[in-house]
C-alpha cells in the first residue's frame, strides 16, 4: 500500500516539472542544432538557446574523446558563446583559447574566460561574439583549441551547419552587430 501512495505521489510531483528544465519541450532542429523557444516563468520575456553537441572532443589528460557542447544564448542581454567539457580545461589567468572555422584563417588569443569549474569557457566580449557569429553562420566545420599551463590541451571540433536559424533564434533578443568594417552577410 505504501508503495502504491508513493509511486501515485513520485507521478503527481512529475507532473509539476518546470518546462525549462525539460531538453524536449519547445525544441526545434536545424542541422545539429537544438533550438529552445520558450517563456521565462518568473519574467515573461522570451529565453532562447541554440545548443550544439558534438563527440569529437580531447584533452591532453584523458585516454577517450568525450562530448562537449557549444551553447548560443542571452545573458543579462548581452550574447554569449558558451562551450563546456567533461573535464577540465585549465584556468583563466593562464589559458589561450583559439578556433578556425573551415578553412578560414584562425582566431588566436580569443578574447574569453573560464568559469568556475574550469570545465566551461565563454566568449563575453561584444566584438569577439560578432566576430564568432559572423563567421559561424556561413560555416560547417568548427575546430576549437584551449591551451593551458596547469590543464594540457583541449581540442573539439563541431559540425556547426544550420547555425544561421540558431544564432537567429538564440540571439533574437540580443542582436550581435558584425564587426567593425564589415558587413554581415546572413
Amino acid at each position: 500500500m505504501r508503495a502504491v501512495a508513493f509511486i501515485v505521489l513520485a507521478l503527481g510531483l512529475g507532473a509539476c516539472a518546470d518546462p525549462y528544465v525539460s531538453t524536449t519541450a519547445n525544441t526545434i532542429s536545424s542541422g545539429e542544432w537544438k533550438i529552445e523557444r520558450q517563456a521565462d516563468r518568473v519574467t515573461g520575456n522570451a529565453i532562447a538557446s541554440a545548443l550544439l553537441r558534438t563527440r569529437n572532443s580531447s584533452h591532453s589528460g584523458e585516454d577517450y574523446a568525450k562530448p562537449a557542447q557549444l551553447q548560443l544564448t542571452c545573458f543579462e542581454r548581452n550574447p554569449v558563446v558558451r562551450f563546456s567539457f567533461e573535464f577540465k580545461i585549465g584556468s583563466d589567468k593562464n589559458s589561450a583559447f583559439g578556433y578556425r572555422f573551415d578553412d578560414k584563417p584562425g582566431h588566436d588569443n580569443v578574447e574569453s574566460r573560464i568559469l568556475l569549474g574550469y570545465t566551461v569557457i565563454v566568449i563575453e566580449d561584444k566584438a569577439a561574439v560578432a566576430q564568432f557569429v559572423d563567421e559561424l553562420v556561413n560555416s560547417n566545420t568548427l575546430y576549437l583549441r584551449i591551451r593551458s599551463l596547469n590543464g594540457g590541451r583541449t581540442t573539439a571540433e563541431f559540425r556547426v551547419g544550420g547555425a544561421a536559424a540558431a544564432v537567429q533564434a538564440a540571439l533574437a533578443e540580443c542582436p550581435v552587430m558584425p564587426p567593425q568594417g564589415q558587413k554581415r552577410t546572413s
